[in-house]
């Protein structure tokens, strides 16, 4: 049987091949090669992708339609895989994590950084904590990142493709508030969104490009790209001169947080640094934090020991669910859950920490 499994496989193979055209048969009789004529004049041309313009959804881009991969029903909440897509070999998995609730609700979108692979929106815990109080969560991973960099050459990775990696990811979170948006289930023109990592760059960047995003919330975000390229070990030493090279440097410049991050003001910003975090240098820190349009809108930690003990209340999305809740006349969240976090919150924002003695 396995034998006659295998003969038949083989028939189709061959009956499923192509067959010659008549010049390559005569070329075949005759022993001279075929010539082969292939008319391009009809051939549509593909404009590029612009990652260096923010909020240009139109060039080289092309929804097509959505379809959904898995979904989960939880005791407090849905979960769904959707992939959606809109570039050629380059589909996107979106995990939408919705609470059982009723109409519109707020979303938060969540962006981690470049070594991230989702797994978080798998774990039923995070979900029921991202989705707590009514709110959604959904999260993909950049580009460059995970299954998305799974067919690139090996030598090109997330920094050495880095006007690609922030710009093609900006213009994923525009495409996916689009995509939210035509499903009517969440409120996408109050939207907030948690960044860390490169993913708080991309962030700062969606922001100055699409208005809907509300609320922002920033852990160490990369920026200050000069002096980030050039001294973060994030990047290998053996190739740091060419991303110092002017023409890379020149690639990357309209696509520095820290020129957009005063444009946000009026926004609900929160900028967290961890001041021992190795991947962002000092002075990109530094330059980083003086770019925060209100200094009321940064908070800094002597390390991470500080950051964890600061979300032990409100945990990852508390600061940027209390920002987006709507308050009452008086001032009051309409939801007395979240009161205890925010005034915890509030005491710490207005005492940032000032130790520094892990700076180092």
């Amino acid at each position: 049987m396995r034998i006659r499994s295998i003969l038949l496989l083989v028939l189709s193979v061959l009956f499923a091949w192509p067959g010659r055209t008549d010049a390559q048969q005569a070329a075949a009789k005759s022993g001279k090669k075929a010539e082969v004529k292939i008319d391009t004049t009809s051939a549509p041309s593909v404009e590029k992708e612009k990652w260096g313009v923010l909020d240009d959804l139109k060039t080289g881009l092309e929804p097509t339609t959505a379809f959904e991969l898995e979904a989960n029903e939880q005791p407090d909440f849905v979960r769904e895989l959707v992939r959606v897509q809109w570039r050629i070999a380059d589909p996107i998995d979106l995990w939408i994590v919705r609470p059982k609730t009723a109409g519109k609700v707020p979303v938060v979108l969540y962006l981690y950084s470049y070594l991230d692979t989702g797994e978080q929106f798998r774990d039923n815990g995070w979900c029921k904590r991202a989705t707590a109080n009514g709110f959604a969560a959904v999260g993909f991973v950049s580009a460059l990142t995970d299954y998305r960099f799974r067919f690139r050459p090996l030598k090109q990775w997330f920094v050495s493709e880095l006007p690609e990696s922030l710009g093609t990811s900006v213009h994923d979170v525009q495409l996916t508030l689009n995509y939210l948006a035509g499903r009517g289930d969440m409120d996408v023109d109050q939207a907030g969104m948690i960044g860390i990592g490169s993913g708080a760059s991309i962030a700062i960047l969606a922001a100055q490009a699409d208005r809907r995003i509300k609320t922002l919330d920033l852990l160490d975000p990369w920026g200050d790209w000069q002096d980030w390229l050039k001294e973060s070990p994030v990047v290998p030493d053996e190739e740091r001169s060419k991303y110092l090279a002017p023409d890379f440097l020149k690639s990357v410049a309209t696509l520095d947080p820290v020129a957009y991050l005063p444009s946000l003001k009026g926004r609900n910003l929160r900028l967290q640094q961890t001041l021992n975090g190795p991947e962002t240098p000092k002075i990109a820190k530094q330059r980083i934090a003086s770019a925060v349009p209100d200094p009321k809108q940064l908070v800094q930690y002597a390390n991470a020991n500080d950051l964890l003990k600061a979300w032990e209340t409100t945990g990852l999305s508390g600061w940027v669910k209390q920002k987006m809740r709507p308050q009452s006349s008086d001032g009051r969240s309409d939801d007395p859950s979240l009161l205890t976090a925010k005034r915890s919150t509030q005491d710490h924002l207005d005492s940032p920490v000032s130790s520094k003695e892990n700076e180092n």
